[in-house]
């Protein structure tokens, strides 16, 4: 027999039990659906968390003021009582590192904003001239302040697309005066939306000013708060890293065995931890629905068992009047792997519809990997083989006449 004859033989077998084959590929439906939708669903976790990071900026770096451990006392990072980081400290690292490339001193106020009859409550947040590139964030509209708005302290202010919305509901809010602690401001920007961070909270926000303008007529202090590093590359990010946190021990004068009264983050290390838990978390949905494809391969043994043991007689013709064992063991190999694979296609029409529905339904966001995909025919090819075989052997090595005799 030719294989194109052993292929009919197959698929005739296939269709003469339409109900029983569609519940034979149920499982493998199922599970290569489940397998395809859990993947995207931690792919498309891990693509919001990178891209999240990335609008941040992948070679950033922040320096806060304040030790998580000062004389026994746990104060938690960057406290706002903490007044040990300082603009020189900034300006050295940004004078003296070559790794750095960027720095902002930063500063934070939290403040209510008034227009005509409108108010809002927002945080104040005092940078200098380089804040937009190093957090990569563009002017939707006016302009950003200069070096010399830094220098003379000057009451201006660019805002995010929350604060715009709120205070000037359809006006141009670049021009236009607020008041700010009874102050004046002029806002001469409006930042691009950005969305929620990782942690939920609005980037949008926030109202920026001149660092110098924050700490003299809001806060009343000399002292910076935290800083915005910008390494020169993301590999530069740990030599940077190092490299500050040794300048600023020497500017400091700490003994060796002082703690640090600072602290240095790597957003690096932020990303990568955020990317091993996601990567971990999408192989862990998708081990979890590849059981769904186990038990879709044991159905198939199952049912290829009962078929050979339906066909005995049959088989025992074939047999007789020539037919090989290779051939007869084939065909029942042919008939599993186009179960298994029809399941697959099936499954993955299932899984891409999930897929889709998911960010719809629940506001999720989801990735289809074509690797996903490939390695879910694959799979399932795989269980057709690997369960399909043993019921082909079975029926392979049945004695012809034993066959024949069997009712």
């Amino acid at each position: 027999m030719n294989q194109l004859m052993i292929f009919k033989i197959a698929f005739r077998a296939l269709a003469r039990n339409k109900m029983r084959s569609a519940l034979t590929m149920l499982g493998i439906i199922i599970g290569v659906g489940a397998v395809i939708a859990m993947v995207s669903i931690g792919q498309g976790a891990q693509a919001s968390v990178q891209a999240q990071i990335a609008s941040v900026g992948t070679n950033l770096l922040f320096v806060g003021a304040g030790s998580q451990n000062v004389g026994g006392v746990r104060s938690g990072t960057g406290a706002t009582s903490s007044n040990t980081l300082t603009v020189d400290d900034i300006e050295a690292i940004r004078r003296e590192i070559p790794s750095v490339a960027m720095a902002s001193p930063t500063v934070n106020a939290r403040s209510q904003m008034v227009f005509g009859n409108q108010n809002w409550n927002t945080q104040v947040q005092g940078v200098n001239e380089q804040f937009p590139q190093i957090r990569k964030w563009q002017i939707q509209s006016g302009e950003f302040f200069t070096e010399a708005d830094v220098r003379t302290a000057s009451r201006v202010l660019v805002i995010g697309a929350t604060v715009a919305e709120n205070l000037f509901s359809g006006l141009d809010p670049v021009g236009q005066s607020v008041r700010v602690r009874e102050l004046p401001f002029r806002v001469i920007g409006v930042m691009a939306r950005r969305g929620q961070d990782g942690q939920g909270r609005d980037q949008d926000d926030i109202a920026i000013a001149p660092f110098t303008t924050v700490q003299k007529k809001l806060l009343a202090i000399t002292h910076v708060q935290f800083a915005h590093v910008s390494a020169v590359s993301p590999e530069a990010t740990y030599l940077a890293q190092e490299q500050i946190t040794d300048l600023l021990r020497q500017r400091h004068k700490l003994a060796p065995n002082q703690e640090n009264d600072f602290f240095v983050r790597n957003l690096t290390d932020v990303a990568e931890a955020a990317d091993e838990t996601n990567r971990i978390m999408t192989l862990l949905l998708a081990s979890i629905a590849s059981v769904s494809l186990l038990v879709g391969g044991i159905g198939i043994m199952n049912i290829m068992l009962v078929s050979v043991t339906e066909r005995t007689r049959e088989i025992g013709i074939r047999m007789a009047i020539g037919a090989r064992s290779s051939a007869v063991r084939t065909q029942f190999l042919i008939e599993a792997v186009v179960l298994s694979l029809m399941g697959g296609v099936i499954g993955i029409a299932v899984g891409l519809t999930i897929s889709l529905l998911i960010p719809w339904l629940l506001t999720w966001p989801t990735l289809v990997s074509p690797t996903s995909i490939i390695g879910s025919v694959l799979f399932s090819a795989a269980v057709g083989i690997f369960f399909g075989y043993y019921p082909a052997r079975k029926a392979a090595s049945l004695d012809p006449i034993d066959a024949l005799r069997y009712e």
